[in-house]
């Protein structure tokens, strides 16, 4: 199953395990339940600390491999076959489950032991999901250390009658003692706070102890994460306060422009840009959302969500941007119901279906190819009278046979039956006429809006809403600076993010030396 390479890899991180983890398969006649069983053979061979039996309990979803700690009877499981994306999320429950180091924080790890109610998690997934690991391995780390608590991997693509009938139209969706608990991108912070009513409230009491900050940085995305690398390298008290490390780059599939570096993929960046971060004396404070800004008598004071104050002597901006919306009426309400944003993430929950794509650039018209592997029909709608892809994309689109490419088309509606998606409704530009298109499934590509709304009043921006800087990242407000795509610096792209974020920090640090 696994082949000389990796199993060379996983050899050498088996070699961690402190106590013995138990594989429980759960085989069905499928094709799928024949690799779950090599798998797991593949994993036993590797470790005398690894044993495999099969399942006897009939009611088990299958075909599925369960990961068992034994010294605290620990259950992870896996319904379908973690490879892929959610390979890395298999190795890591079977070095928790056998005892290994986690690597979260000490209060965190304790507050997940305290938690006294039992808890099933079902998170459901498709393996090219880019966001879906981070999602399955927060739970994994909880049901590692709690035994009260159960988490299950579902690949949507193996288990198609369980997302049909639960409704499932995007990934990760989180299911919790059987009612929908979450969908999309959540930290294991975020978890924690909606399973422990006390947990936002004790945050934001440790938070407002916190002394000020020489600079603090709004934002952990690529810009962020260089302007605190820069603010700490010069021997300035740090801080980052970001919803999620990463941001946009977290759910990019491939990344081929990032110099010096061939090819990656985006979540591999991001792991690399915080264990970057974290080299250095910078307080990181993940989840949490800025909301005001405002100039103090001494500092610069940032208010957060969960009402604590943070002060600091200067601050970057690098809120980054969100992927842009339709705004018609239906587009909220099918949200995760047939509306979607990530293609790469939620395609293949759609195999076999009718698509629609809105935007005909690059994004789009990528989006539109890669789905037309998987599902039966894809229709690119684009407001103006050309495309705005590369001509390369759009020869290969205009000859795809099951890609329709309609020009000048305003969409107007998502149309549904209450309960998912069932077309769009659009008028045609050129003649006024509407027009209606039955589908699944609507993958929205227009563009980039930046995360500044809560900004307004305080900073000059652009009518875009971009944050406006001079040649040093300087903003219209003294002390506060600003990196990344969401500012008005041309061309969004990671590394101009990241050496706007380093300029940005180089400004802020000029100015703290005059002030």
């Amino acid at each position: 199953m696994l082949d000389a390479t990796l199993k060379s890899q996983l050899q050498t991180y088996l070699q961690y395990l402190k106590s013995p983890v138990e594989l429980v398969v759960a085989l069905d006649n499928s094709d799928k339940a024949g690799e779950i069983k090599a798998l797991a053979a593949d994993i036993a061979g590797l470790s005398p600390l690894v044993s495999v039996k099969e399942e006897t309990d009939i009611t088990v979803r299958a075909p599925s491999m369960a990961v068992r700690g034994t010294a605290k009877n620990s259950l992870i499981r896996f319904a379908g076959v973690p490879l892929g994306h959610e390979f890395t999320s298999l190795v890591l429950a079977l070095l928790h489950s056998g005892g290994h180091t986690i690597k979260e924080e000490q209060a965190v790890l304790e507050q997940i032991a305290g938690l006294t109610d039992e808890l099933n998690f079902e998170v459901f997934v498709s393996l090219s999901c880019q966001t879906c690991p981070e999602v399955v391995q927060a739970l994994n780390v909880m049901a590692a250390v709690n035994p009260k608590i159960k988490t299950t991997m579902i690949d949507g693509a193996v288990f198609q009658d369980e997302v049909s009938k639960r409704n499932i139209m995007a990934v990760p969706t989180v299911f919790l003692n059987g009612q929908q608990f979450s969908q999309g991108a959540i930290s294991l912070t975020n978890i924690l706070n909606k399973v422990d009513s006390n947990a936002a409230a004790r945050q934001a009491e440790a938070l407002k102890t916190k002394a000020p900050y020489d600079m603090l940085i709004v934002g952990g995305g690529p810009a962020g994460a260089s302007a605190a690398i820069y603010s700490a390298r010069k021997g300035l008290r740090t801080g980052v306060v970001a919803e999620r490390f990463g941001g946009q780059v977290a759910d990019t599939v491939g990344i081929e422009n990032f110099i010096s570096v061939k090819e990656t993929e985006g979540p591999k960046l991001v792991a690399n840009l915080e264990a970057h971060v974290r080299q250095y004396e910078v307080d990181v404070m993940n989840s949490q959302k800025a909301v005001k800004l405002s100039q103090g008598t001494e500092h610069l004071e940032l208010e957060l969500a969960n009402g604590a104050v943070l002060k600091a002597k200067s601050l970057v901006l690098s809120t980054g941007a969100r992927w842009r919306e339709m705004n018609v009426p239906g587009e909220k309400e099918y949200r995760g119901k047939g509306v979607a944003y990530c293609p790469h993430c939620d395609g293949p929950l759609f195999k076999g279906k009718k698509v629609a794509v809105i935007g005909g650039g690059n994004s789009g018209i990528e989006a539109a190819l890669d789905l037309s592997l998987i599902v039966e029909h894809v229709t690119v709608l684009e407001f103006d009278a050309s495309l705005r892809a590369d001509a390369v994309l759009v020869k290969k689109a205009e000859s795809t046979p099951n890609i329709t490419i309609i020009k000048q088309a305003q969409t107007t509606e998502v149309l549904g039956d209450g309960n998912k998606v069932v077309g769009l409704q659009y008028t045609d530009r050129a003649t006024g006429d509407s027009k209606t298109v039955e589908l699944a499934g609507i993958f929205v590509q227009i563009g980039l809006v930046p995360n500044t709304e809560w900004l307004r009043g305080t900073i000059e921006l652009t009518n875009r809403g971009e944050i406006i800087v001079d040649g040093h990242g300087k903003t219209s407000l003294n002390g506060v600076y600003a990196a990344g795509d969401a500012t008005n610096t041309p061309f969004k792209q990671i590394i101009i993010a990241m050496g706007s974020g380093a300029t940005a920090a180089l400004g802020a640090f000029d100015h703290l030396l005059r002030s």
